[in-house]
């Protein structure tokens, strides 16, 4: 969204070069850099050209291959978005923030943190994204197809203050302060603290979204060529979620359908049974239109960082971290009493809890025309995950539960429909080489070793079945992942001016998640149903392993820059889940190992820049993502049989997309438009129902005043979200796929949007 326009990537030569990663052509405006084997970078200027507070994964999402979805157009309700790369989801991505791994960007994750909630986006200052191979050296364990690298800003060196003032439709308003202290001595000491606030409404509802942020990062320079950095994140976001919806219930009742929210007392008659008879044909039943939904959260994660030269030739560079995470994810559950109140619903809360603790480091050293990079990464993560229900009060004796709680105005939860609790130790250890064989033929290889074990599992269950389908003791133990020798190689030749060639591979691992019952996000072992089940799997079940390789070419010019790339991948044990149901004990998932997936795509971008000022972006992308091996999918619901999974294809990524940006730039004013094609995308696993394409676009104009009284630059932006109004479903899969068919796991995209922001520094 917002003023997401052409990516600009240039070379940093302080940073570190990382093995199996593949080339990104992309450009801004009218001046282009191509990387030869260094950092890709989103800078600063095509960050801040964003709507200020939008998720900054929108930035990435404006690159060939990645599609980027949310419900909301802040990105604020992280249920509701979502990040493919290239036929790789979003918790099959090696993410970090300064270092420290953030894994896993779903929500409700056990394994990681969205970077929406890790950092205000005012204060990211470049974002380095690698699609295909991703990097030998980059610390993760969800890590199989890419690698997306966040880097804070520093503190700027003279003291001074930023504030920035948004609006828009539906009551949003966000304001950002940071303060900078500037240099405290002559050693170079200074810091930062920044504050954000983020309000708005829903499109469809009254119903609030809520965000606040602090952060701060501090420099320590050490000598003239080391430095210590330390940096802490705390964030704290409330939010009502859209309705879930499903392709019957559009069909139906058409798109406009939300949360009942704070009609209670409808909601209470519609739990009573008192609902419309059309939910009786739906897959959504008596949950089509809930009384409310959403997710309240709370992180920390802070860290510190040491790059210290050692010799001319050796730098050691260390990181420190620890991230603590709370999270909750609510429903009504209608139909499902409350035994403390009588009333005929109940608040039903999912919550999650992490606790990471690690530290990163390697050594960097050059000799000859070789840089050598050798390291390890360790993390341990306490985490858990439980469903609790929760009384809503008799009509008429008190106000109802809110979606962000408290949840026990009422009493303690009357009821547990599961409960499980792991450790986590993950272990990896890397070396690469940088050969520069030849001025302008530069190779890169090395390997990494990854070691994980996870032992825990279910405390506690439902003996009853009206809370959850586990109504036995959940499976408890050990599970471990691990492989010695996951190579990648890098080749890049620079044969003409001009023109470049680079070839990319690696085998990639993704150890198994923690994830509990009924798991439709997140399959892993511990969401099966029996510990006998669990056991066969410790004897049977291997972790996924991906090769992915990648071929590709690029031209610039002054007037233009092309490239163009092919890649393809095998995916082995991939686990997937169908689900099926929304909540209490209707939910449920089925454990899937595909065996075999591959994908062949190619990616080709195109900018001309006839005039000054004026950049013209084409780029089409194009992947066929298939199920490789007879894998039966049994239905037991409306359509009865076993089918065979081989040939379909992925549900949630589209097969075609095509990206087109204009921008102009003229003295101090700018303005661009933005538009995008996404193609069909599959919803169940068996490809018998689909959501249609659709075309977005936005429009954006700043001007930059400069200096007004004491004031220094000031800047006015505008930018339309959705500048058509288009109708479309933008999150997927939220509450898992069906195997088959249709179920409520879909939301729809945002309507045509209005925001203006004012920024100013002192």
């Amino acid at each position: 969204m917002g003023g997401a326009k052409q990516v600009h990537v240039t070379t940093n030569s302080n940073a570190r070069v990382t093995a199996g990663k593949p080339e990104v052509l992309t450009v801004s405006h009218t001046r282009r850099a191509i990387s030869h084997n260094s950092e890709n970078v989103i800078g600063k200027k095509e960050l801040a050209q964003q709507v200020p507070g939008q998720n900054v994964l929108k930035a990435v999402g404006q690159l060939p291959g990645v599609s980027y979805s949310s419900t909301d157009p802040l990105g604020i309700d992280t249920w509701g978005a979502s990040v493919y790369m290239r036929g790789f989801f979003m918790n099959q991505l090696g993410v970090t923030l300064d270092g420290v791994p953030l894994n896993d960007q779903t929500y409700t994750t056990t394994n990681g943190l969205n970077i929406a909630n890790a950092w205000i986006s005012d204060d990211i200052s470049r974002v380095s994204v690698s699609q295909g191979a991703g990097a030998v050296d980059l610390p993760s364990n969800t890590n199989l197809g890419g690698t997306m690298q966040f880097f804070t800003a520093d503190p700027k060196e003279k003291a001074g203050a930023t504030v920035s003032q948004g609006f828009g439709s539906y009551a949003m308003k966000r304001t950002y302060v940071r303060v900078d202290s500037g240099k405290l001595n002559k050693t170079g000491t200074r810091f930062y603290v920044a504050y954000s606030r983020d309000f708005e409404k829903k499109y469809d509802a009254d119903s609030p979204d809520f965000m606040q942020q602090v952060n701060a990062k501090l420099v320590q320079p050490i000598g003239e060529e080391s430095k210590m950095t330390a940096f802490f994140n705390w964030n704290n976001a409330e939010v009502y979620g859209y309705l879930d919806k499903s392709l019957g219930s559009l069909q139906k009742y058409g798109w406009r359908q939300e949360l009942l929210y704070p009609n209670y007392a409808q909601a209470y008659s519609y739990a009573e049974g008192n609902y419309p008879s059309g939910w009786n044909s739906l897959t959504s039943g008596n949950y089509t239109q809930l009384y409310d939904a959403g997710q309240s959260t709370q992180d920390y994660i802070g860290g510190i960082n040491f790059d210290l030269k050692l010799a001319n030739n050796l730098r050691w560079k260390t990181t420190l971290y620890a991230h603590r995470d709370l999270s909750n994810a609510t429903y009504s559950a209608p139909g499902t009493y409350s035994p403390g109140t009588g009333a005929p619903l109940s608040e039903q809360v999912w919550m999650n809890r992490e606790m990471r603790e690690g530290f990163n480091t390697y050594f960097e050293y050059k000799i000859g025309n070789h840089t050598i990079n050798t390291g390890a990464w360790y993390e341990n993560n306490s985490s858990s995950a439980l469903t609790d229900y929760f009384n809503e009060p008799a009509l008429g004796h008190g106000a109802p539960l809110t979606t962000t709680g408290p949840y026990t105005t009422y009493g303690q939860a009357f009821a547990t429909g599961w409960a499980y609790k792991w450790s986590t130790n993950t272990f990896q250890y890397h070396v690469m080489d940088t050969w520069r064989i030849l001025p302008n033929f530069t190779a890169t290889y090395g390997f990494k070793s990854m070691l994980q074990t996870t032992a825990g599992g279910d405390y506690a269950y439902d003996p009853t079945g009206n809370y959850s389908g586990l109504t036995n003791p959940g499976p408890t133990g050990s599970m471990t992942s691990a492989a010695a020798f996951l190579p990648a190689v890098n080749l890049d030749w620079r044969f003409l001016p001009g023109h470049e060639l680079y070839f990319d591979f690696a085998e990639n691992m993704r150890p198994y998640s923690a994830s509990p019952y009924a798991s439709a996000n997140e399959p892993g072992p511990w969401m099966v149903q029996t510990q006998s089940q669990f056991n066969q799997l410790k004897k049977t079940l291997t972790p996924e392993r991906d090769f992915t390789y990648v071929l590709g070419y690029r031209y610039s010019s002054r007037l233009l820059t092309a490239g163009i790339d092919g890649y393809h991948s095998d995916n082995y044990n991939r686990l997937i889940s169908a689900a099926s149901g929304i909540g209490g004990g209707d939910q449920s998932a089925s454990f899937i190992n595909s065996k075999h997936a591959s994908q062949w795509g190619m990616d080709a971008v195109l900018t001309v820049t006839p005039v000054k000022g004026l950049a013209i972006t084409n780029s089409v992308s194009y992947n066929h993502f298939v199920y490789a091996a007879n894998v039966p999918i049994c239905l037991t619901s409306a359509t009865t049989g076993c089918y065979n999974l081989r040939g379909k294809k992925m549900d949630g990524y589209p097969s075609v997309m095509y990206k087109a940006n204009l921008s102009y730039t003229w003295h101090k004013a700018s303005a661009y438009l933005d538009v995008n094609y996404y193609s069909k995308r599959q919803y169940s696993l068996l490809n018998d129902t689909h959501v249609p394409a659709y075309w977005l676009a936005n429009l954006g104009a700043s001007y930059h005043f400069g200096k007004v009284g004491f004031l220094h630059n000031v800047t006015a932006s505008f930018t339309v979200y959705n500048l058509f109004n288009a109708k479309y479903i933008s999150m997927m899969g939220e509450n898992g796929f069906p195997a088959s068919g249709d179920m409520q796991s879909i939301e729809r995209g945002a309507v045509r949007e209005y925001f203006g922001t004012i920024k100013a520094e002192y």
